[in-house]
């Protein structure tokens, strides 16, 4: 008998191998986790908010000062000399009569910002300054000290600082460079909190969750959420919008019963069918309910192509009459066939573009095949169009 090699033989190697063995087996292992991970569900907090607990729209009207030359021409923007004039005097400063301001390092201009709800007296919110008048750049300014205020006509906030313009251009013998927007800006902090606004968190035994979207199925599905975790009658569905909850009465045991339950999860239905249509940029987008039925559809294109060719007439020699430039136009229309594509019925998203897919449309085109698909009743979706 031949003799056999030793079987320890080729184990003298396997250490040598056994780090990119074991490396390989972790990444399987790691890829195998993460296929089997489970997804992340939606949380209440994703869906609705607590009534009465939202931000306040701000507006002002202020002066930035400061500009390169590139302020309001007071001219072609009064309302600017007259604003400047007047804060002059606030500060005891009076011009004669008479005296015309033409100041070209102002720029009147309008401050929004949005207030948090919880504010309090003395923090900070960031502003947006836009130019009102015919500024041509506001980089480099500074906002003086302006007031903002609420629907109420009261006062919240003051806003001041030095604007962040995220833009830059430059003009020169009639010539213009622009990269961005240089007639608007933020400043990052740039307003201090004076007052704040009450709100409801506080008051009453119960709260209540207003849904972001009208739907009976997620306000039930809120309602049982909040009743299997905090118990039975805790929480009722009022309408498709709307679910009322009862709430500890102490403050600190009412925002940590808050923080509880809008980390709850929820198990949503499916969404209604819904197609958006934007007609301006041609946008089509579908959610995963959109079906179609089978139909047959036909498409084409109707094109008009005008080509305008220069005639010139010239005189005979020795002649007194001038040369004459024509134009002959020639109109050509084209028809191109449209063929008749059946669509078969689609139950699933994928399926549909593909249907879609078929008749070789344009996004434009889309929007009236899809409108007219709904009429004939093959398709089962609501069209919103935006």
């Amino acid at each position: 008998m031949a003799d056999l090699p030793p079987i320890v033989a080729p184990c003298r190697h396997a250490p040598a191998r056994w780090p990119a063995l074991v490396r390989l087996a972790l990444a399987c292992l790691a890829l195998a986790a993460a296929a089997w991970a489970p997804v992340q569900a939606m949380r209440i907090k994703d869906v609705a908010s607590v009534h009465g607990v939202r931000s306040n729209p701000l507006v002002g009207y202020g002066l930035v000062v400061g500009l390169d030359g590139s302020g309001d021409q007071t001219t072609q923007a009064p309302f600017t000399a007259q604003s400047l004039q007047s804060m002059l005097q606030q500060m005891g400063v009076n011009l004669p009569p008479g005296v015309a301001l033409q100041s070209r390092n102002v720029a009147a201009v309008m401050v929004t910002a949005s207030l948090p709800p919880f504010a309090q007296p003395g923090q900070t919110i960031d502003v947006t300054v836009s130019s009102l008048g015919n500024a041509r750049s506001l980089r480099g300014g500074m906002l003086i000290a302006t007031p903002l205020r609420g629907a109420d006509g009261q006062t919240y906030a003051l806003a001041q600082g030095n604007l962040v313009i995220a833009g830059a251009g430059a003009a020169a013998a009639g010539s213009r460079v622009q990269i961005n927007h240089l007639s608007a800006g933020r400043i990052p902090n740039g307003a201090t909190v004076e007052r704040a606004v009450p709100t409801p968190l506080q008051t009453g035994e119960h709260l209540q969750l207003d849904l972001s979207a009208a739907d009976f199925a997620t306000a039930r599905a809120v309602a049982d959420a909040i009743n299997r975790a905090q118990g039975a009658g805790t929480a009722t569905a009022l309408d498709g919008r709307s679910v009322r909850v009862r709430a500890p009465a102490e403050p600190g045991a009412r925002v940590a019963f808050l923080a509880d339950i809008e980390a709850l999860p929820l198990a949503l239905a499916r969404p209604a069918a819904r197609i958006v249509l934007n007609a301006r940029t041609g946008s089509v987008v579908m959610n995963e309910a959109v079906t179609l039925g089978a139909c047959a559809v036909a498409h084409g294109n109707l094109s008009v192509v005008i080509a305008a060719t220069p005639v010139i007439a010239q005189p005979a020699p020795f002649g007194r009459g001038e040369t004459v430039v024509t134009e002959r136009a020639d109109i050509t229309v084209t028809q191109h066939g449209g063929m008749l594509v059946q669509m078969p019925e689609g139950a699933r998203l994928t399926d549909v573009v593909k249907a879609l897919n078929l008749l070789g449309a344009t996004p434009q085109d889309l929007l009236a095949i899809l409108q007219a698909m709904q009429a004939a009743g093959a398709l089962r979706a609501e069209i919103e169009v935006i």
